[in-house]
């Protein structure tokens, strides 16, 4: 049985804070973040919105555009690193509920910002196998809540958003849309070179010991850019030579947003054509899991997505994880 993404849908907070609002709380400017990491504005949630909040208008979007009742989900999938609360309840649980998905189960996927990927291959897997026909695949991030905001070289890179996919049971005839093929690792050797180093069952939380920055994202720069640009070549040539085709039979390459010069840097090394990379992190920052779909409903709904595209999506982060997904869209 073959899966396919039967729809997309998108939400983020209202709040839209500005590159110029960011030069109240660190020493920067607007022209020194955006020449370093193409990005003017990101989208900050209100202190009443959590992930689930924010998942839950995505799902509701993408049920929506897929013509879909609550109950005919069979399995929600929900990708985060800024869960509702720390480690239990899932906040898969919370959204199936909210939404009205009673016949559903519902597990969260910690992959970070690869999350989305792992998430749609999941639901390729249940539904290649015959034990779901229905799943909904949600990336949903708040990581306003996990920055420290006196550190310049994270917090101008992330913004909170959500972005959610049906992926669904197709017919057999041939040409259909399809998940092709995706391709999962990761770096476990990198694990410390991205992640909030207390709080886990590692390195607990001791109040009057624990300086809270230590509970905040931390991140070596250098090194995560490194990984970064190699995997996003890499996962893109793995996923053409294992399917016999040619960069050129690729209409779009859909890389998770997190820095315009990873996607440059990715282009110049694989000798890809820049113009089959979709960004929008200009607007939205990098939202982590959120980010690949929420570049997805924005392709669909400027009409640079059609029916029978051939799509690769690119997702690498903290883990280290990475991988990508080749859809027929």
């Amino acid at each position: 049985m073959k899966a396919h993404v039967a729809s997309v849908g998108m939400y983020v907070p209202q709040r839209r804070m500005s590159n110029s609002e960011l030069t109240e709380l660190v020493d920067t400017s607007d022209e020194w973040i955006y020449s370093h990491t193409g990005i003017r504005c990101r989208h900050i949630a209100d202190d009443s919105e959590a992930a689930s909040d924010l998942a839950y208008h995505a799902s509701i979007q993408a049920l929506e555009q897929a013509s879909l009742e609550p109950a005919q989900i069979d399995l929600v999938l929900l990708a985060t690193s800024t869960p509702d609360y720390p480690g239990l309840p899932s906040t898969a649980s919370i959204v199936q509920d909210r939404i009205g998905a009673k016949k559903a189960g519902a597990m969260d996927i910690a992959a970070a910002c690869t999350g989305f990927v792992y998430g749609v291959e999941t639901a390729r897997a249940f539904v290649s196998s015959g034990a779901a026909r229905t799943v909904l695949v949600i990336g949903s991030e708040v990581y306003s809540r996990i920055l420290n905001w006196r550190d310049r070289d994270t917090c101008v890179l992330f913004g909170d958003g959500a972005g959610a996919v049906i992926v669904k049971r197709s017919d057999e005839e041939a040409g259909q849309s399809e998940v092709l093929d995706s391709f999962l690792r990761s770096r476990g050797s990198g694990a410390r070179t991205l992640l909030r180093p207390t709080g886990g069952s590692r390195t607990p939380f001791v109040p009057g010991e624990t300086e809270i920055e230590s509970t905040r994202l931390s991140m070596d720069g250098r090194r995560v850019y490194m990984f970064a640009v190699g995997a996003l070549t890499d996962v893109v040539n793995y996923l053409l030579e294992r399917n016999n085709l040619t960069i050129d039979q690729i209409d779009h390459i859909v890389p998770h947003q997190a820095n315009i010069r990873i996607i440059d840097a990715a282009c110049k090394r694989g000798r890809f054509p820049p113009e089959k990379f979709f960004t929008n992190l200009e607007e939205y920052a990098n939202t982590s899991a959120a980010s690949i779909p929420i570049a997805l409903h924005e392709m669909v709904e400027k009409g640079r997505l059609q029916r029978g595209d051939m799509v690769i999506t690119v997702g690498f982060g903290a883990g280290l994880t990475y991988g990508g997904n080749l859809i027929r869209w």
